[in-house]
């Protein structure tokens, strides 16, 4: 997750358009048990070669939702063979419900890892990873999207981050601090590796996607995430798989 001085100020643009204030977050929850974790069973681990990791979860069997950012060298800044990454779904305490291999790979064509407009990065901060091989449904089932419009005030987000990347965290409840276009602010309890954790909605039968983790900053007595609509741009991507255009 990238942490700042232009996220900052993407922050402060958006918080510009605070709503009221609203009650306070709840903490992080760790899934220690087995039974902790059912239903969170498709957010995983999306191990990075030898030097990183972020936080996917999983939109098909085979798909994986998570950060573009997450797909470069924060060194050279050169794409990453998406052949080096490994998606741990369900890891808890080292052991995963499935492990399987990443073969292919799609960004948002608007995406800028070197440059560009930092909100607009944020806003198509997303790509997917297509595994080597489905993880059956009755491991972990995949999680459907909902668009950002359809957001209410409260938000919830399960992941991995420093000090806490060997078993999923859940945070039952954050707040909606600011919303602009395409773009969310919240108050959820991200580090780094949280980036391409799933923010959901669950005020339906069902927790569903409405955004996952771009960047945000750490701060005594403040926590504050950005995230995108990804209901907006994954279909894109999906048919960029479909094509081959733009996938690596």
């Amino acid at each position: 997750m990238k942490m700042h001085k232009s996220a900052i100020i993407a922050v402060l643009l958006l918080v510009n358009l605070a709503l009221p204030a609203l009650a306070e977050s709840t903490g992080l929850r760790r899934l220690t048990l087995r039974s902790d974790t059912l239903g969170w069973e498709a957010v995983g681990k999306v191990v990075i070669g030898t030097t990183g990791y972020c936080t996917g979860v999983l939109l098909r069997t085979d798909i994986v939702l998570t950060a573009a950012h997450c797909l470069y060298s924060k060194g050279t800044g050169e794409r990453r063979d998406p052949k080096t990454m490994i998606f741990m779904a369900g890891l808890r305490d080292g052991k995963p419900v499935a492990t399987r291999r990443v073969v292919r790979a799609v960004v948002s064509k608007n995406y800028n890892y070197s440059g560009g407009d930092r909100l607009m990065n944020i806003q198509h901060d997303v790509a997917l990873l297509q595994l080597d091989q489905p993880i059956a449904t009755a491991f972990a089932a995949p999680f459907k999207m909902q668009p950002l419009a359809n957001l209410g005030r409260e938000v919830s987000v399960v992941s991995y981050a420093q000090g806490r990347d060997e078993t999923l965290s859940w945070q039952k409840k954050c707040d909606v601090i600011g919303r602009q276009d395409d773009l969310v602010a919240f108050t959820c309890d991200v580090h780094f590796g949280s980036s391409g954790a799933p923010v959901f909605d669950r005020s339906g039968r069902r927790a569903r996607i409405v955004s996952i983790v771009s960047s945000g900053i750490r701060e005594p007595g403040r926590n504050i995430a950005l995230g995108m609509d990804v209901s907006r741009i994954v279909p894109g991507l999906f048919a960029a798989f479909r094509s081959g255009k733009g996938v690596f």
